[in-house]
């Protein structure tokens, strides 16, 4: 028995509107348990304060607990292949970072695709890295340290919160573009690189300004001048890396949050909608503020998920230009 082409459409249509229909039934009832946060590096970090920041208030926009799982290792790829695996239901989450597409140049086999196998929700923030260093180097200025480094030739240190972390390829591009050459110990994140600065264990760091302050008023670390283009509302006597004699030197980190790729299309945009009210609340902008992060454009899915594309090929040309590599 033949079946009509009449038939075969009809039965495809009713197919598909019964899928759109049990779609907006779970986004209904979204969220209906726990959410689960996936932070791809350490606690107490400059990944893991905002993200806190952000799903104590998601929490309470939500009615339902978000938790942050902090999944550190081999410069955010654990984390990121577990959120690419899990399923599509919007209970996991990635706090989504520009190391992810750093890692992607650096990691040659990786388990996922680092920009389709995601469902972006929005960018929530960026934040410049400084250049640190303990108070025993003699080095007050970017242009002092330089000169030291020129005068003894990988005899200095500078660590990072691991293998393509964005402090990884800031110490690695200024070494580059300044000419010169330092030694990269990669840590198993930011709270150990802290720890190893403070002691002077090691000279140089590049991490990022949350929980740096205290350090710095205190005169327990040094800090010399600011990774990005623009200075720093936080510091604002500091210089820039281009104003103190890297012309041209600009690195600025960026967090965000995305799915599995196949999240329903109205749990995206719930979780858009909820994060974008939230990063326009003054209370948590001050918040994000204080742990060295300023509130980002709240773009559209559509304009993250560009966004992350144009990233993925940027980072991949600085990664090349700064000669960094995987230990």
């Amino acid at each position: 028995m033949r079946l009509s082409i009449t038939r075969i459409t009809q039965g495809y249509c009713i197919a598909v509107a019964a899928l759109v229909v049990l779609q907006g039934a779970f986004a209904q009832t979204y969220p209906s348990r726990p959410i689960r946060l996936v932070v791809p590096f350490s606690a107490g970090g400059a990944a893991d304060v905002p993200a806190r920041i952000l799903t104590q208030k998601l929490t309470e926009a939500l009615g339902q607990q978000v938790l942050v799982d902090n999944r550190a290792g081999a410069g955010s790829t654990l984390g990121a292949e577990q959120v690419a695996k899990a399923s599509p239901d919007g209970y996991t989450l990635l706090f989504i970072s520009n190391t992810h597409y750093v890692s992607a140049a650096l990691y040659k086999k990786l388990a996922y695709d680092p920009v389709s196998d995601y469902a972006p929700i929005t960018q929530v923030t960026s934040a410049p890295n400084l250049v640190i260093v303990h108070p025993a180097l003699p080095a007050h200025s970017v242009k002092e340290l330089i000169a030291l480094a020129k005068a003894h030739p990988g005899k200095i240190d500078y660590a990072s919160s691991g293998n393509g972390s964005t402090q990884h390829l800031t110490g690695a591009l200024f070494s580059k573009m300044a000419g010169i050459e330092m030694t990269h110990i990669p840590y198993s994140g930011s709270a150990k690189v802290t720890i190893d600065l403070l002691s002077g264990q090691v000279s140089v760091g590049f991490p990022g300004i949350a929980g740096m302050l205290p350090y710095i008023n205190a005169g327990k670390l040094r800090a010399l001048a600011i990774s990005s283009a623009k200075r720093s509302p936080e510091l604002p006597n500091l210089p820039t890396v281009a104003e103190a004699g890297v012309p041209g030197f600009d690195v600025t980190a960026w967090f965000g949050v995305a799915a599995p790729k196949g999240t329903p299309r109205d749990v995206v945009l719930r979780l858009h909608d909820e994060l974008v009210r939230l990063l326009r609340n003054p209370d948590v902008s001050k918040a994000l503020l204080n742990a060295g992060q300023e509130v980002a454009w709240q773009q559209t899915p559509e304009q993250f998920g560009d966004v992350m594309k144009v990233e993925a090929t940027k980072w991949t040309r600085m990664v090349q230009l700064s000669g960094a590599t995987v230990n």
